[in-house]
C-alpha cells in the first residue's frame, strides 16, 4: 500500500546502465542524468566518497586506500553492492528536486543481449534493494533500434549495431523480436587498452586508461589516417621511471585500434551471414545503423560499408541512443511492453 502511495509521487526512470557511463531519463523530463559509471571507495572505512563525474576525476590521483572502481564490467554486474549504491544515489538525485523523501519509482534498465540469468537477476535486484517499486529489463540491441526511430514492430528487417564501453550489441530485429544476434566484450575499453598496451609495448611508455581514452576520442580513426599528423602522449618512461612526452604519428592509434576494430566487423558480418535471405534484402534498403559511444569512431562507418557493402548510418546522437529507446517504452508502456524481459519483479508492489 505504501509503495503506491510513494509510487504516486515518483518519478519513473529510464536507466542506460553502462561499463563507462549511465544515463537516466525521466519521464516528461528526458535525459537529465549522464554521468561515468565510477564510484570512489575508502578501503579503510568502506565508506563511500564520490559517485559519478566527481568519483572518475579521482582516477589515478587518490592515495593507496582510496580506490576509484567500475562495479559494471563488460555491461552486467560484478559489484552488486556497489551498483546498488551507484543506482540508490543517482535514483535520490532525480527525487532530490521535487523533494520526494520515499521514492518507488517504475524503472526500466537496458542490459546486454544474451546475459545469463543469474546476471540479470543481479540487476533486477540491485534495482529493487535501490528503491524501485517495479524493475523492468530491455535488452540493449532493441532500445538502441527504438532510440534510432527504426522500425522494430515492422515485418521488416532493422539491424543494429551498438558499440558501448563493455560490449558491442549486433542483432537483426524484426516484428519486436531478435532474429539473430551477436554479442562481444570488445568496445570503447578494450579499445583505450589497445592504445595503453601500444604505448607501452612500442615506446616503453605508461599511460593511463583516462589519457588512452582522451587519444582515442580526439585521434583515434578505423581508416588509416596521415602519417604527417603527430599525437601527444604523456606518460612514464618504463626504462628511466620519469615523465616523458613524445609525438607519434596519428596512423599509430589507427594501427593499435586494429585489434579490436576487426572483432567488431568480423561479428557483423556474421550477424549478416546468419540473417534469413528475406530479411537481408531488407537491409540492403535500410542500411545499417551504428549506436553507443563507440560509432564515433572516426571512419567506422565507411570500414562497415566497404566490409559488408552495404550503407551503414550513425544514429543521429548515439550515445544516448539507448536510454532515448529505453525512455520511448518508459512513456508508452502500455503498448510497447512486448519489447520488455520477463521479470519476477515488475509486479511487486
Amino acid at each position: 500500500m505504501f509503495n503506491k502511495i510513494f509510487g504516486l509521487l515518483s518519478q519513473d526512470m529510464a536507466i542506460d546502465l553502462g561499463t563507462a557511463n549511465t544515463l537516466v531519463y525521466v519521464k516528461d523530463r528526458g535525459i537529465v542524468i549522464n554521468e561515468p559509471s565510477v564510484v570512489a571507495i575508502n578501503n579503510k572505512t568502506k565508506q563511500i566518497l564520490a559517485i559519478g563525474e566527481e568519483a572518475r576525476r579521482m582516477v589515478g590521483k587518490t592515495p593507496a586506500y582510496i580506490v576509484a572502481i567500475r562495479p559494471l564490467v563488460d555491461g552486467v554486474v560484478s559489484d552488486f553492492e556497489i551498483t546498488e549504491e551507484m543506482l540508490r544515489y543517482f535514483i535520490t538525485r532525480v527525487h532530490h528536486e521535487k523533494f520526494t523523501f520515499f521514492p518507488r519509482p517504475r524503472v526500466i534498465i537496458g542490459i546486454p543481449y544474451g546475459v545469463t540469468e543469474v546476471e540479470r537477476r543481479a540487476v533486477e535486484e540491485a534495482g529493487i534493494n535501490a528503491g524501485a517499486r517495479e524493475v523492468y529489463l530491455i535488452e540493449e540491441p532493441l532500445a538502441a533500434a527504438i532510440g534510432a526511430k527504426m522500425s522494430i514492430q515492422e515485418p521488416g528487417a532493422s539491424f543494429i549495431v551498438d558499440i558501448g564501453g563493455g560490449t558491442t550489441e549486433v542483432a537483426v530485429i524484426s516484428l519486436g523480436g531478435i532474429v539473430t544476434s551477436r554479442s562481444v566484450r570488445v568496445a570503447g575499453d578494450e579499445m583505450d587498452q589497445d592504445i595503453v598496451n601500444w604505448a607501452r609495448d612500442q615506446h616503453n611508455l605508461l599511460i593511463g586508461e583516462r589519457t588512452a581514452e582522451e587519444i582515442k576520442i580526439q585521434s583515434g580513426s578505423a581508416l588509416a589516417v596521415d602519417e604527417k599528423l603527430l599525437i601527444k602522449m604523456r606518460g612514464r618512461d618504463l626504462v628511466l621511471g620519469l615523465p616523458k612526452e613524445i609525438a607519434i604519428p596519428a596512423n599509430e592509434i589507427h594501427e593499435a585500434l586494429q585489434k579490436s576494430v576487426k572483432i567488431i566487423v568480423k561479428s557483423v558480418k556474421d550477424t549478416l551471414e546468419e540473417t534469413p535471405p528475406e530479411l537481408v534484402a531488407d537491409i540492403l534498403d535500410k542500411g545499417i545503423i551504428l549506436a553507443g559511444g563507440g560509432a564515433n569512431l572516426k571512419g567506422l562507418d565507411r570500414l562497415l560499408a566497404d566490409a559488408t557493402k552495404t550503407k551503414v548510418h550513425i544514429a543521429s546522437d548515439p550515445l544516448t541512443a539507448v536510454v532515448r529507446g529505453a525512455g520511448m517504452v518508459l512513456e508508452d508502456l502500455d503498448s510497447l511492453s512486448a519489447v520488455l524481459l520477463p521479470s519476477e519483479y515488475k509486479h511487486r508492489q
